[in-house]
């Protein structure tokens, strides 16, 4: 009996870890989910570039939407209330030239495609990714050019980490130090890294104390650091705290490495360096500092709620 109830009990929580959300319909607070295309839509109107768009994409656990139908144009275009007349897509011809797939490897056959008169034109051999109208009419155009854009994720494809309420599976929750942590093995540069974290609605980690140094120093050695190839800085993983105003050196969130709680250097606290503003660690979780250029491993952090769930937003 206490083997069958053991059972259960765990079979609720894979259940909840894996298709809880489908039932609730969250992915992220800032986006919308439509039912008639079972998907969530995020929309940006700040330009980026293609490259800069399908990253951001990325980035947030998601994919630069295109049209899969009319079905889910329609849906889109009534979404789409932004004044914004045209959109990048996630369509492009980058891999063979004047040959359109999707960013996920469909051809443009294969899907929503309503090109303008005269449309593809590739104009100078220069035009490689396509911009819709909200009347779903597609132009190719230099993929070096700006445009507002759309993130989207299918319900299909969302996992939800129950642990750390966030559709990321890699954080693993520490009770004790109330948080949940995510150690990244593709090396990035300062200003990037604080981007991923953002992106993930969390935020580079910051040190509070010896316990949480301990924790940070432990899963740096966990992760298999020595298996990433290329040019980057090891020994040092970044941290939420920087010196780039010149004033000090403060967390991302404005307060003083003393307020904060840990002040732990590997050396004597450094000057003021007009080339080394960004904070670190070595792996022995002692601070350090560096180029804010230079690329490395890092570390993400998020407020854990036990017994708080996202999705519900309640207890």
């Amino acid at each position: 009996m206490l083997l069958k109830s053991l059972l259960i009990i765990v079979m609720l929580q894979l259940t909840s870890e894996t298709y809880g959300q489908a039932q609730k319909k969250f992915f992220r607070k800032d986006y919308t989910f439509l039912e008639e295309t079972q998907s969530f839509y995020k929309f940006f109107s700040i330009a980026k570039t293609y490259q800069e768009a399908v990253t951001t994409c990325g980035r947030q656990g998601a994919t630069l939407f295109y049209a899969e139908d009319k079905r889910e144009l329609d849906a889109v275009a009534k979404f789409w209330t932004q004044p914004r007349d045209h959109i990048f897509i996630g369509i492009s011809s980058l891999i063979s030239k004047g040959v359109f797939a999707s960013v996920d490897g469909r051809a443009l056959m294969d899907v929503y495609n309503d090109w303008l008169p005269g449309e593809p034109n590739d104009v100078n051999g220069e035009e490689s990714c396509i911009v819709m109208n909200k009347k779903g009419q597609m132009n190719d155009i230099s993929c070096n050019r700006k445009f507002p854009f759309i993130c989207k994720k299918t319900l299909a494809s969302l996992e939800w980490n129950a642990h750390c309420q966030t559709p990321y599976k890699r954080y693993i929750v520490n009770e004790d130090l109330g948080r949940c942590y995510k150690f990244f093995l593709t090396p990035m540069n300062w200003t990037e890294a604080f981007a991923v974290c953002n992106a993930e609605e969390s935020y580079l980690a910051i040190i509070n104390s010896d316990e949480e140094a301990n924790f940070l120093k432990k899963m740096t050695k966990d992760n298999p650091k020595y298996t990433v190839k290329g040019n980057y800085l090891a020994g040092v993983v970044m941290l939420g705290f920087h010196n780039r105003d010149r004033q000090g050196w403060l967390t991302i969130k404005g307060a003083t490495l003393e307020d904060s709680g840990y002040t732990q250097w590997g050396y004597a606290q450094p000057d003021v360096d007009d080339k080394y503003l960004c904070g670190a660690m070595f792996y022995n979780g002692e601070l350090t500092y560096g180029d804010c250029s230079q690329r490395s491993f890092f570390i993400c952090e998020k407020e854990y709620k036990s017994g708080f769930d996202e999705r519900f937003g309640d207890e």
